[in-house]
């Protein structure tokens, strides 16, 4: 299966993956602040959680890479993958 289905329909290309991150750890680091500000201001992060976000995906696009917010954790995720 080359494609991961997330939330509200949405599916991903499993080759573009950088990484799938646990949003409460990882949204300590400074650099990951300064990635979600400047992908935020490049219109590249994706909301797909009407709930809490518990996880992001990092992927890397054809023009840019998207972050992907969404409720899923990151095992629910990493399941999907394979």
């Amino acid at each position: 299966m080359r494609y991961i289905q997330l939330e509200k329909g949405e599916s991903i290309d499993k080759r573009t993956v950088i990484g799938i991150f646990d949003i409460e750890t990882a949204s300590m680091s400074a650099s990951t602040k300064d990635l979600f500000r400047r992908k935020e201001e490049e219109h590249g992060v994706v909301s797909l959680s009407n709930d809490l976000p518990k996880s992001f995906v990092l992927c890397d696009g054809e023009y840019s890479d998207t972050i992907y917010i969404s409720g899923l954790s990151t095992e629910s995720i990493k399941k999907r993958t394979e």
